[in-house]
Parts: structure tokens; C-alpha cells; sequence
């Protein structure tokens, strides 16, 4: 008796390899990095780091009472995190407001396994060049305090750098093939009681946006009144990580429509020109 043609279908499919859902699926670090918006979220204050010179501090002591850069990296990082803090320092050299006086510096590491040392280090290379501003008391270089027997990082024990980063919605991961973390070039800024106000991304914002967000983040204690002014005439993109001019923005739109009205009158004069004429003739 033949088979019924369904049945050789069956026996055909059983017969096939199973598809990907077996497979393991790789590493994707666009998946795993990147920034959430959690404006207005407040930092874990009680978490506990080790500055460079190995002395146990809280994150709220560091803090203090002023507006705070934060800056989310890894001191051994072979790719961009050593430009990324470059690049701040470099900006923070030009920039109208006092360090100290208007704002702080925080550094952290999302590596548990990085030491002082690790932070010194890199603290040493930014010195060459701008050694006024790294070795501020009000500049801080922050590592973990956790075993130094730990292999690698261990998302079942979070640490403290683990813990900062997910409260303002830096994510990353680590990328065991490579043995390097899959993470965002990006920082933010504080408010002085600790909630996330701005974040920054890349290395290619500009002088004015770290002052605005600086002034927007010291809540009016910030700033000349003409930053405070600016504010009312920019607009923070969370897309783009920087200030929109809506001033400029209105006067481009102005200048079209305006383009567009002076166009429109010139045809229809035109127009009216041509129909005398021909009604002349």
C-alpha cells in the first residue's frame, strides 16, 4: 500500500537538522551597550569605592554639595576609554565654569577587578597634560572594593561600579571571547543631591553643552544669568546627547517661510502685470 504523500513529508522533515535555535547565538556588543534614559534618576549614595590613594569612600561624600561630571570607564581599556577622558579633560581646560567651585569630577570603574593602581595609572598619562586639573582634590579617580581573587566580572555579585552604572542606565557587558567590555563612550552630569540630569555622548560634544549641562544641572546655583538665559533659548535631545538651538532653529524656519511669502508675492504681481497687458492689448 503507497504512503499517503504527508506521511513521506514527515519522514522527510525528521530528517532535517535542526535550525538555529540550537545554535549558540553570538556576542552582539550593539546589543549590549548603550545608553537608557532615566532622567531625574537618583545614584545609589551609600555605595562604597577605593580612590587612588586606597582610601574606602562613599559616593555621597564624594559628591559633595555641586553639580558632578560623571564618567563611566575602565582604566586598562584598550579602545576608547583613555581618548574619552582625554577629551574631557581637554574640554574642562577651555570651559568658563570652576572646577570645584562649580562642579566635580567623578571617574568610576565598571571593571571590579581594577585596583588604585590600575586608576593611577591612568591618572598618570592625563597629567602630561593637564596636570592643574588631575590632581584636584575635587577630581576623583574611583576602583572597586571587591576580592582580587575574583577571575572575571560576576553579574551574580554586582559591585558597586556594576550597581552606579545600572541606576543611570549605562549598559554593558562583557564580551568573554575577547575578554573586553562591549560599552558606550558617554557621560553624564548630577544634579548636587545626586539624580541624573544630562548625558553627553561620544568624544564630539561641544564646550557649550558640557556649560549647559553643567548649569542645568546645578538647579540655578550655576552659571552666569546669561547661561541661565541660553537655557530657555537650547534644547536638550536626548537622540543626539547635546543642545538643539531653538532660536536659531525658529529663524531657519522664518527665514523659509519668509523666503516662501516674499516668492509668492513676487508671482502673483507678476502674474496680475501680465494680465493688464494682455488686457491692454
Amino acid at each position: 500500500m503507497r504512503r499517503p504523500l504527508w506521511m513521506l513529508w514527515l519522514s522527510w522533515l525528521a530528517w532535517l537538522p535542526l535550525g538555529p535555535a540550537q545554535a549558540d547565538t553570538p556576542f552582539d556588543p550593539f546589543a549590549a551597550a548603550g545608553i537608557e534614559q532615566k532622567p531625574g534618576a537618583q545614584v545609589p549614595l551609600e555605595l562604597r569605592f577605593v580612590d587612588v590613594d586606597g582610601n574606602r569612600v562613599a559616593l555621597g561624600d564624594v559628591l559633595g554639595d555641586r553639580p558632578v561630571i560623571l564618567a563611566p570607564v575602565y582604566y586598562r581599556c584598550p579602545n576608547v576609554c583613555g581618548a574619552q577622558l582625554a577629551s574631557l579633560f581637554n574640554l574642562l581646560s577651555a570651559l568658563s565654569l570652576e572646577l570645584g567651585k562649580d562642579y566635580e569630577v567623578v571617574a568610576f570603574s565598571i571593571d571590579p577587578r581594577e585596583t588604585p593602581a590600575d586608576a593611577e595609572a591612568e591618572r598618570a598619562k592625563l597629567r602630561t597634560r593637564w596636570p592643574q586639573l588631575v590632581d584636584s582634590p575635587h577630581v576623583h579617580f574611583l576602583s572597586e572594593v571587591v576580592p582580587a581573587t575574583r577571575p572575571e566580572p560576576n553579574p551574580s555579585h554586582p559591585a558597586a561600579g556594576h550597581r552606579l552604572a545600572e541606576a543611570v542606565g549605562f549598559n554593558y557587558s562583557w564580551d568573554p571571547e575577547i575578554g573586553e567590555f562591549a560599552h558606550a563612550s558617554a557621560i553624564a552630569t548630577l544634579s548636587p543631591g545626586g539624580r541624573l540630569v544630562r548625558w553627553l555622548y561620544g568624544l564630539g560634544y561641544q564646550p557649550d553643552d558640557m556649560r549647559l549641562a553643567l548649569v542645568d544641572a546645578g538647579e540655578g546655583r550655576v552659571g552666569s544669568l546669561g547661561d541661565q538665559l541660553l537655557l530657555l533659548c537650547y534644547h536638550y535631545d536626548p537622540r543626539t546627547g547635546g543642545y538643539d538651538n531653538l532660536v536659531i532653529g525658529a529663524l531657519q524656519v522664518g527665514g523659509i517661510g519668509t523666503t516662501l511669502l516674499l516668492g509668492g508675492f513676487i508671482g502673483v504681481t507678476l502674474w496680475r502685470e501680465r494680465r493688464k497687458r494682455e488686457g491692454g492689448a
